[in-house]
């Protein structure tokens, strides 16, 4: 039998729909209730623990989203975990301590961060591979320092519940009681969280370079 090269597929069959979407969510300004974790080192597999990672849907996750610390061993929730706490209710901010997103580098950490709501985490540090991640998935990680970080959580505890508002276009974090902090983004990250532009969103920006190369040079005279 005689072998077959494979067939090279244009880019519009894997893209038959275009599409004028962004294919994550944009983030340009976010004003949202905040929680507080309290903790240092908060790793993917608490984030999100290895048994749920069989799943193939890459949404659903954000009900798993620290599930170890969330629910007691018959499920039931733990009335004393930051998110539960009903000060923190609908919050779209998390605060943090220090490497926060360590561990593995597991990216349904952060699918399930972003599929419960959250749209920013705000920490003196985080995990490369976490804080990448993000990027990726529409999830905006801001570092400030350990004094900065201090105030909020001080803020925080004295405030219910407490909002932040995260500005991406102007690249500061401010509430109402006068605290303001600038955080610094990588140029190219901040416009493909501005535009909503994951990978697969910035491929498709270049549709119609692509639709026209593949037109001059049909897939039978590239074999």
């Amino acid at each position: 039998m005689l072998g077959l090269s494979p067939i090279a597929l244009p880019f519009s069959f894997y893209h038959p729909i275009r599409t004028t979407t962004p294919t994550m969510k944009p983030f340009t300004k976010l004003t949202g209730v905040v929680a507080a974790m309290d903790r240092a080192n908060v790793d993917t597999d608490q984030i999100i623990p290895k048994q749920f990672l069989k799943r193939i849907e890459r949404s659903g996750f954000g009900q798993y989203l620290f599930f170890d610390w969330r629910f007691d061993e018959s499920g039931t929730p733990n009335p004393a975990f930051e998110l539960n706490l009903p000060r923190n209710a609908g919050a779209s901010i998390l605060i943090a301590r220090r490497n926060f997103g360590s561990g593995s580098s597991r990216e349904h950490a952060v699918w399930a961060i972003e599929d419960y709501g959250i749209r920013s985490v705000i920490a003196p540090s985080f995990a490369d591979i976490f804080y990448n991640n993000c990027f990726k998935n529409g999830v905006l990680p801001i570092a400030l320092s350990e004094s900065q970080i201090d105030a909020l959580f001080a803020r925080h505890a004295s405030t219910t519940p407490y909002q932040l508002t995260v500005d991406l276009e102007g690249c500061v974090v401010t509430d109402d009681a006068g605290f303001s902090a600038t955080f610094d983004v990588e140029p190219f990250r901040r416009h493909c969280l501005l535009h909503g532009l994951d990978d697969i969103g910035l491929t498709l920006e270049h549709e119609g370079k692509i639709t026209a190369y593949e037109a001059l040079h049909p897939a039978w005279a590239t074999r």
